[in-house]
């Protein structure tokens, strides 16, 4: 299968690419396209055989559900029963936004891929131009988990699903870098306490300013889930293909660590612009470390840029957990699979 690119630039007509795009998922097939957050892969979520196309591009296992992505507030009753004044709220002050809901799913209407098994759906409304447009033209709702092979860092630019997914998917909308850079925060408004089942840009801060005492379970809390309700909360993610370990945003242990390993490594540095200074083999920046927001939209291109180098070994530099920081480390933990370097 042959991969084509289809610029969506804002400051022209892009109503035939549009058409593509729509074209092809009316037709059953799978469009990589921009969010506020990451390159989402989208099928039309009440087709199965389209929806079945994303497990098989990605190799994701298929016990992990999927969130849909709608184009309109009003189309939420049509996926979902019991929306609660909690939910009401939430879609009120962060729709369009990077939050997703996780409510009781309307039996018989979404693809059953979707849910996996489940008898709930995370749904929601993406705060970007192309991602809006193409499902207000399409007016149905897309099943759309992040553009890479699972495991991989997830795509902030559309060189990212293309270097993962050329000659598997048709068509790739391509919209730029995407913002925030790191997925939408997933939230269960089904219990009577709210949980966090994976922190992204809204944060529990911004969640409790709005609706309340919100829950937000340790990593090692979300791993006594047997049964995954949202993506990130099972498998191992965002990982490149060097092993990952966490040490402290200190210059003399990293420097210690580098010493250790480079007799036997090629070691890469994920750290912030003050510490590129340091002599690793190589150095990607993090950005300002007191600008968790860059750090956040830097988080996943970096991590593939190792994939680039020869390194044998990747120490990246851990962050405070305010703020947006919570995501941040939530996504290094997981790459790193919970390791910390040792000296």
């Amino acid at each position: 299968m042959h991969t084509f690119q289809l610029n969506v630039d804002e400051f022209v007509d892009n109503s035939e690419n549009y058409t593509q795009a729509v074209d092809l998922l009316n037709n059953g097939e799978i469009v990589a396209f921009p969010t506020e957050t990451v390159y989402g892969l989208g099928a039309v979520a009440t087709n199965e055989q389209a929806v079945k196309k994303i497990f098989a591009a990605k190799g994701r296992p298929s016990d992990n559900p999927l969130i849909v992505h709608i184009g309109t507030v009003e189309e939420v009753s049509l996926y979902t029963t019991n929306i609660s004044e909690v939910a009401q709220k939430c879609m009120e002050a962060f729709w369009p936004g990077p939050l997703t809901l996780v409510m009781d799913v309307k039996p018989n209407v979404l693809a059953p891929s979707v849910t996996a098994g489940l008898d709930t759906v995370g749904i929601r409304m993406p705060d970007h131009p192309v991602a809006l447009e193409l499902l207000q033209t399409l007016k149905k709702p897309l099943a759309a988990p992040s553009a890479n092979r699972s495991g991989k860092p997830s795509p902030t630019k559309a060189e990212h699903v293309f270097e993962d997914l050329q000659n598997i998917i048709p068509c790739i909308l391509d919209g730029g870098m995407t913002g925030i850079g790191l997925e939408s925060t997933v939230l269960d408004v089904t219990l009577d306490t709210p949980v966090i089942l994976r922190p992204g840009g809204v944060t529990k801060e911004m969640l409790e300013a709005v609706i309340g005492p919100v829950v937000e379970p340790s990593l090692e809390q979300q791993k006594i889930e047997s049964t995954p309700k949202a993506p990130g909360m099972k498998y191992t993610h965002y990982a490149p293909d060097a092993p990952v370990y966490l040490i402290e945003a200190n210059k003399k242990a990293i420097e210690t660590a580098i010493a250790e390993l480079k007799p036997v490594h090629k070691v890469a540095l994920l750290a912030p612009q003050n510490f590129e200074e340091i002599e690793a083999d190589y150095y990607f920046s993090f950005g300002n470390e007191h600008d968790l927001e860059q750090m956040s939209a830097s988080l996943y291109d970096a991590l593939r840029s190792c994939d680039k180098t020869d390194a044998t070994i990747i120490l990246a530099t851990a962050t405070s957990k305010n703020g947006v920081g919570t995501a941040i480390m939530n996504r290094l933990e997981k790459a790193a699979g919970g390791k910390w370097y040792s000296l």
